[in-house]
Parts: structure tokens; sequence; C-alpha cells
């Protein structure tokens, strides 16, 4: 073998799930056809969630530092402001939960902070041109170069090729009449503590977003056409109606389609797919860079165990289902940037099979304080972590969820899957807050 994992796409969830495999010393490629990184920001909000994966990976740090919360909300009619809002008022951090709302970052900075963590390159200009597998891995020829892997992961976009390769449906549809002209501009005459908005009709919205740690603003408009800046100039004159917001340059431009589509199978033998490769949606809500970084949080630790593999599409099919109903129905509520509920913090995601209160096999274990240190930092690793509590054990899984809770049920967990032992640490947690 060349390689134990073969990543194509270097995207938030090609880049992910590198990292992952990084820590736990299973070698990996990560390639792209792009000749460079990509230098929009398709995505701009991290969820908490995504923002515990990133403590777990260690990369928190910088996140935090290029982000910003609680961005107010602006709506103007021409120069008059009619309302200031903050879509996320009254969410603070706590101790089960230290990250609390949704933070603006842009899409090509989270790539930036994954890509310099890695220890290896990203290697650039690669396309997969074709791949076979049989038993016992994949054969791959990318960049015109033959690579062996024993597994390969498409993390390559909407337009997979790795999907299309595999023959899996992309089940869904294409809403042709929701276009939106989106871009990364440099304008002046707007301040950057506010995110400015105009157009009182649909087809004369217009939405000016300052991009943390940049010069940036990201342009969100509804309208058709061929993105260029002449064309969103005029659409900021029209529809702000003012001569004082004058539109520089920009670094970015696209027009996006609403497509609403999912995989029927997230995993062809040795071929995996995840991100956008296996579910597109509406961009509201901010999910989707999110969630394909957390299809990566999931798989990354199975395929280095090289065990409860199919795990990886039973658990993550019925949230990417979950996904495309919530994000259309906020797209189609009309108001999608009002408050929002807390499940499109991804919080209260979980992969439970029992019902009730409290917390379950499955969940997501909360944060806590207790006598060792942080939750979060015990479990910072890429093992399996049994917490030992005054009223019981809970064991952890590597992704942050709960495996099983109690002494009998946590040996009947390990009984059922031997090799989970072998990747196991136990941490006292007396007196937890």
């Amino acid at each position: 073998m060349d390689t134990q994992v073969l990543i194509i796409g270097a995207g938030p969830t090609g880049l992910t799930l590198a990292l992952d495999l990084s820590r736990r010393g299973v070698p990996f490629r990560v390639v792209d056809a792009s000749p460079a990184p990509f230098a929009g920001s398709r995505g701009k909000g991290l969820q908490p969630r995504s923002m515990e994966v990133f403590h777990d990976l260690g990369v928190i740090e910088p996140v935090l530092a290029s982000g910003r919360f609680h961005l107010t909300m602006r709506a103007y009619q021409g120069r008059e402001v009619l309302r200031e809002w903050d879509v996320h008022e009254g969410r603070h951090a706590t101790v089960e939960r230290p990250y609390a709302s949704t933070m603006l970052i842009p899409q090509f900075r989270v790539e930036q902070i994954l890509r310099e963590a890695l220890p290896q390159p990203v290697e650039y200009g690669m396309a997969l041109t074709s791949f076979t597998q049989d038993d016992s891995g994949v054969t791959a020829v990318v960049g015109g170069e033959t690579v062996r892997a024993r597994y390969l992961v498409g993390c390559d976009g909407g337009k997979s090729f790795v999907r299309k390769e595999l023959g899996v449906s992309f089940v869904g549809e294409t809403h042709e009449d929701q276009r939106m002209l989106v871009g990364d501009l440099r304008i002046s005459g707007l301040d950057r503590d506010h995110w400015h908005q105009w157009g009182g009709r649909v087809d004369q919205w217009l939405a000016l977003c300052p991009l943390p740690g940049t010069d940036l603003f990201q342009f969100q408009a509804t309208g058709d056409g061929e993105p260029s800046l002449e064309l969103y100039r005029e659409i900021v004159r029209d529809r702000t109606g003012r001569d004082d917001v004058v539109v520089k340059d920009a670094t970015w431009t696209s027009l996006y389609r609403m497509n609403v589509r999912m995989v029927d199978r997230f995993r062809v033998g040795r071929v995996f797919l995840a991100g956008d490769a296996a579910h597109v949606h509406s961009p509201a809500g901010a999910q989707g860079m999110n969630t394909g970084i957390q299809d990566a949080y999931n798989l990354g630790w199975k395929l280095a165990m090289e065990t409860l593999l199919d795990t990886y599409e039973a658990e993550r099919k019925p949230v990417a289902e979950w996904l495309l109903g919530m994000t259309t129905a906020i797209m189609m509520s009309g108001s999608p940037f009002e408050r929002r509920g807390d499940e499109t913090l991804q919080l209260s995601l979980s992969y439970r099979t029992t019902e009730g209160e409290g917390l379950h096999a499955g969940d997501r274990m909360p944060d806590g304080i207790t006598e060792q240190g942080r939750i979060f930092d015990l479990l910072r690793g890429p093992d399996f972590v049994t917490l030992d509590f005054p009223d019981g054990p809970v064991l952890v899984r590597p992704d942050g969820y709960v495996a099983a809770i109690g002494r009998s049920a946590i040996d009947a967990y390990f009984g059922a899957n031997p090799v989970t032992q072998l990747h196991h640490r136990r941490v006292a947690a007396r007196t937890a807050a």
C-alpha cells in the first residue's frame, strides 16, 4: 500500500479528516484537483459543535482568534436604519456549552488553519481520474500517478467525481427559481460592526457581511446572470440607493443555485463519501461546512481502528436527512435571518437509539469542571475515555459522543467491540460541576 487513506478534496471536510488521521498515526494523502487553495467564503458560519471538534483537534485557539460572535444585523431602506437585532441574543457560554452561538469566520481561513496544522502538505493540481477497488484496497489514478490505498474518501464537493464514479444516486431536487449571487468584495462606506441588509421584496434583497480578520465583505443578493464586478456594483447601487457605498473590487464571485440532494449510500466497499459529496442543501442556517466537518470527525476514528465502519452511514445519513429538511424550512420561511432554534447550533444532534430524559448513549458529552480539570481537556486526544464519576462511569467515544453509561453497559460495549479496548484510557472525574 502507498497509503492507508486517500482523501479526495481539500475543503473543510477533507482537511478535518486528514488532521484527525494524522493525530492517530494513520498514513494518509490529501489531494485536490484545484491548482491552489480555495480563496472564497462559500461558508462563513462555524457552529458550536464544530468548535468543540476543533478544541479536540487542537486548533481552537487560532479559530477563535480569527472569528467573531454576535455580529448585529441591521436592516435599511436607503440610508435609514429600520431595525437592528442579534440572531443569537441571550446565547452565552456556560460550563456545559463553552461555545454557545455561531461564530463568523470565512471558510478560507478555516481551511488555512487546518492546513497549517497538518504534518504534510496538501497535494494540489492532483485530479482524480479513475479508481477501482478490490477486497484489500483501492487503486486510484491522481494527477497521472497510480496510488494504492486501503480506503478512499470522497470529500470532493457537490459535483463529486467519486460519487459519480461509484454510481451512487444523488436524490433530491434543484430549485431553479432559488438563485443567489455571492462573492467577496472590498467595499467602502460601511462600518464593519454590522451585517448590512436592504430589500423589502425578495427580488430586491441584498446583504453585505464583514468577514472577520479581513478587509472583505461577503456579498449575497437574489438574482441571476453571469457574476461580474460590474454586475455586483450595479446591484449595490440600485438596492442600497446610496452613492457612498462603493464596490472597489472582488476576490471571488459565484452564482449559487439551490440544490437539495443527498446520497442513498455513504459507503461502497472501501470508498466513503463525506461533506457536500454526500449532501447539499440551502445555505440558510450555516450548516454545510459544519456538517462536513462532523462527517469527517465521525469517520476518522473508525478508519483508524478499521472497525465499526458500517456505523458511519448508519449515524450520519439520518443527520443528513434532518439537515436537508431543516435548512429548506428556514429558507422557505421567508425569514432566514431571524433568531434560529438551538438545532442550528448542532449541539443537540445525537446518535442515541433510546428515548428519555438525561444523558444517554449516543448523546454529545457535555463539558464540565472536575478536580482533574475541564472535561473537554480530559477527552482531548484520539482515544475512548472512561470518565469515572462518583455516581458511575461514562464511556466517551473518540468523537465526543457517549458510548455507554454504567459499568455493565461499558463491559458489554467492549465485549461487542473488543478492538476499541486497545484505544482506551480511564480518567477519574471527581466532583464534576
